[in-house]
């Protein structure tokens, strides 16, 4: 049995490469409909509202207005 058999990964590591799973899955699938240069700014556009805390709905909106 090799090292990397013998690794148990934690709950939070299978959420993390499930999470990297889905997202394969739609990165492949948003390429095969709208194209790379779609895909790519769609993700870019994703993160930068993750960064900005601009996730969340409108809750997260009003939070950011009244700077909570």
């Amino acid at each position: 049995m090799s090292q990397a058999e013998k690794i148990e990964l934690s709950e939070e590591d299978r959420s993390k490469d499930d999470f990297f799973r889905r997202l394969a899955e739609l990165s492949e699938e948003m390429v095969a409909r709208h194209g790379k240069d779609f895909s790519m700014g769609a993700l870019v556009l994703g993160a930068r509202w993750i960064a900005e805390n601009r996730i969340g709905g409108e809750k997260a909106a009003s939070d950011r207005k009244s700077g909570h």
